[in-house]
């Protein structure tokens, strides 16, 4: 079994807080890195029909009977145990007590925030990092695009084509229809294909809704949704102007390729190679590769993205205070002079600022060229 990043954080936090929440996309690998790192615990899952009725029927009695050190999975289905949870937590003031987890972040977060505020610990485990998979898993750049990181693919030896239909299936089905009850199955997942045809465009949700017929308050709801049951991701633009109009629309990702390729009906690697959304699955692959850097180190992410009407644009910029670390993201395996336009075009223009330039391209060579850090796919440094 690979080893996950996020395992440190995990222990140092169980030591200083009573109650560990940790969430993320579904079948991420959550319930089994809590049962490895916290191998001494009880473990309960709500999605058993009987627990979960006697958790909502009886919270007090439930948590009476798994007091201490209890991993409770998909703990969101019982809403009802948090306000009780504060009162155990509170009356023993043990730290580890409870690991929950949870894939639906917008049930859990609401409640943690009214019950459990300074008392939970929330990280989040998104499916493996190229880092960690590159440990036993050695493959190429479309390999990794094509695949993604979910960990049944690599555990289990599942292909793409047998995993992903039946995890969009489980998904639609379980927290579509369950959460906010959506009738239309089949318009939804036709919209989640729409979707996947946008990554690294700017979300209007007037055109997407008219290309489907869905109004934009639908459209909206449902981006929420897929947003907080961790399949999209969207980057938000960096609201400084220069003296130039800017978008400040946010662009959108998906938190896994493999999952993007499947529902683009990419069929193997070699076709991401030929595919017109080629440069935007790579876009796609080098953020989300940031994001899980982030949230195994357990920080809060500070990436954005700039664009002007001029057509200039950054496909990624890290603010720290007065630094900004940009990146421009080319899936080429060769490295160009024309590359470093758009990096050279904007330290121009944040002259206030102390730039650091990077170019993350589909080759494997590093070096610095032109005043610019060139980091190969397989060796990113943010």
């Amino acid at each position: 079994m690979l080893k996950r990043r996020f395992e440190r954080k995990l222990k140092d936090m169980a030591e200083k807080f009573p109650i560990i929440y940790v969430t993320g996309p579904r079948q991420s690998g959550k319930t089994t890195l809590c049962k490895q790192v916290f191998s001494g615990y009880r473990y309960v899952t709500l999605e058993n029909p009987d627990q979960l009725r006697y958790a909502t029927a009886d919270p007090r009695g439930f948590l009476e009977d798994y007091h201490d050190k209890t991993i409770i999975d998909e703990a969101q289905n019982a809403p009802e145990l948090f306000s009780y949870l504060q009162g155990v937590v509170d009356e023993s003031g043990k730290t580890g007590q409870y690991i929950l987890t949870g894939s639906r972040n917008f049930l859990l977060h609401e409640k943690i925030s009214q019950s459990l505020a300074g008392r939970a610990y929330v990280g989040q485990l998104l499916p493996f990092s190229f880092s960690e998979l590159n440990k036993k898993y050695r493959q190429g750049l479309f390999t990794s695009i094509w695949r993604g990181g979910y960990p049944g693919i690599y555990d289990k030896k599942i292909s793409p084509l047998d995993f992903f239909p039946s995890y969009v299936q489980s998904y639609l089905e379980r927290d579509v229809r369950n959460v906010i009850k959506v009738r239309d199955l089949s318009l939804f997942a036709q919209f989640l294909k729409l979707c996947a045809g946008r990554i690294g465009q700017e979300f209007n949700s007037s055109l997407i809704g008219s290309e489907i017929g869905l109004d934009h308050k639908t459209v909206r709801a449902w981006v929420s949704l897929l947003e907080a049951s961790y399949i999209l991701y969207r980057l938000p633009p960096w609201q400084v102007n220069f003296n130039k109009r800017i978008t400040k629309s946010p662009k959108l990702y998906f938190y896994d390729t493999g999952l993007a390729c499947y529902l683009l009906g990419i069929k193997n690697a070699d076709e991401v190679k030929t595919h017109f959304a080629k440069g935007a699955l790579f876009e796609n692959y080098v953020v989300t590769e940031y994001l899980k850097d982030c949230r195994n180190k357990g920080q809060v992410e500070s990436a954005y993205f700039w664009r002007n009407n001029s057509g200039h644009e950054m496909d990624m910029l890290i603010n720290t205070g007065k630094n900004l670390d940009i990146f421009e993201f080319k899936s080429s395996q060769t490295v160009r002079d024309d590359f470093f336009k758009g990096l050279n075009y904007f330290e121009k223009l944040a002259e206030k600022y102390t730039v650091h330039k990077n170019l993350i391209y589909g080759g494997n060579e590093k070096r610095r060229q032109y005043g610019t850090r060139v980091m190969p796919w397989n060796d990113l440094k943010f």
